[in-house]
């Protein structure tokens, strides 16, 4: 049985020793360099944690390991676009490393490769999981507009986020989960607890990377601090502000938060902002919640708590919690 760390361990070998280079180079380097940034790798991860709690062979689920991260990164080089975004990973983005043309073919190919990755093994339930992968794919695009939309909203309820974030985030998390699952052989009943697992963690780490937009440290974060507000996008931290304060504040706020031209000063005051209305403690308590809801779904599937340890590690990582 692997550990969580060596279960990260292998998928870094997975993909150290993939190829991503092919002819045309111009069409491969880019999607070369975003698989070979690295990020956390979570949702590979997860997919192979969860075949081995419920008795998998990890070898037969490492195609849908590399299939999950690679449609995982297609999505983030087109994100990058619409979002303008200089930096992913800490690092530039490659629309501005090469161009936008360029990152949204190379992010076209690599939604076609995951699908390739997919296929390379065989399983007697191949096309369940390919139904899965794709109604998952379906989900985060239809998140993707949904962000996109709320730009423009001026009526945007943290129930809306909610949902808006599920689909965008969770549903990769718990569709990663659910295909490891699948590849195991599991009945339907733990399919849905592990699903459901999924979804509340990723809510979770959706709402810790909105609080570490304004609370993070950049060099370990990947990406300037403040970017979300400098973009007016609405987040869990903005909505909830919102929320918490009285109604004689909300246009103040809204006029601060919604002003073009941020610099420095204004996500300042957006941050200060934050500090009256204690935003960061709620944010602290909806990601601990999430977390419990996450391992009480742990709680129901029909495995080990030896088998199941490594994703509890994975759930504390996640939040960095110590037991």
């Amino acid at each position: 049985m692997y550990s969580l760390k060596e279960i990260f361990e292998r998928v870094q070998v997975i993909f150290e020793h993939e190829r991503f280079i092919f002819d045309p180079k111009e069409l491969y380097e880019p999607i070369d360099y975003t698989l070979r940034l690295g990020g956390k790798r979570l949702r590979p991860a997860l997919l192979l944690t969860v075949n081995q709690m419920m008795g998998g062979d990890i070898r037969q689920a490492e195609g849908a390991a590399l299939g999950i991260e690679t449609f995982h990164n297609f999505t983030l080089l087109h994100d990058d676009i619409m979002d303008k975004s200089p930096l992913r990973r800490g690092k530039p983005t490659v629309w501005t490393q090469w161009n936008a043309n360029t990152a949204i073919l190379s992010g076209d190919t690599m939604y076609a490769m995951a699908w390739r990755y997919f296929l390379r093994t065989d399983h007697p339930n191949l096309r369940g999981i390919l139904n899965c992968f794709n109604e998952t794919a379906i989900e985060v695009c239809e998140g993707q507009q949904y962000d996109m939309n709320f730009e423009s909203s001026t009526d945007v309820t943290l129930d809306r986020y909610i949902m808006m974030i599920c689909k965008k985030t969770a549903v990769l998390l718990a569709g990663a989960m659910k295909i490891g699952a699948m590849y195991a052989g599991c009945r339907d009943t733990d399919l849905e607890h592990i699903y459901n697992c999924g979804i509340n963690m990723g809510l979770a780490f959706q709402i810790q990377d909105d609080l570490l937009d304004s609370y993070g440290n950049q060099a370990t974060f990947g990406k300037p601090i403040g970017q979300d507000i400098r973009d007016n996008k609405k987040t869990y931290m903005i909505l909830k502000a919102l929320e918490l304060s009285p109604s004689s504040d909300r246009e103040t706020i809204k006029a601060i938060y919604d002003n073009p031209h941020h610099n420095e000063k204004s996500v300042s005051e957006v941050i200060n902002l934050y500090d009256r209305l204690c935003v960061k403690d709620s944010a602290e308590k909806e990601v601990a919640r999430l977390m419990n809801a996450a391992e009480t779904e742990l709680h129901e599937i029909k495995a080990s708590d030896v088998m199941k340890q490594p994703l509890i590690d994975m759930i504390d990582m996640l939040i960095g919690r110590k037991r």
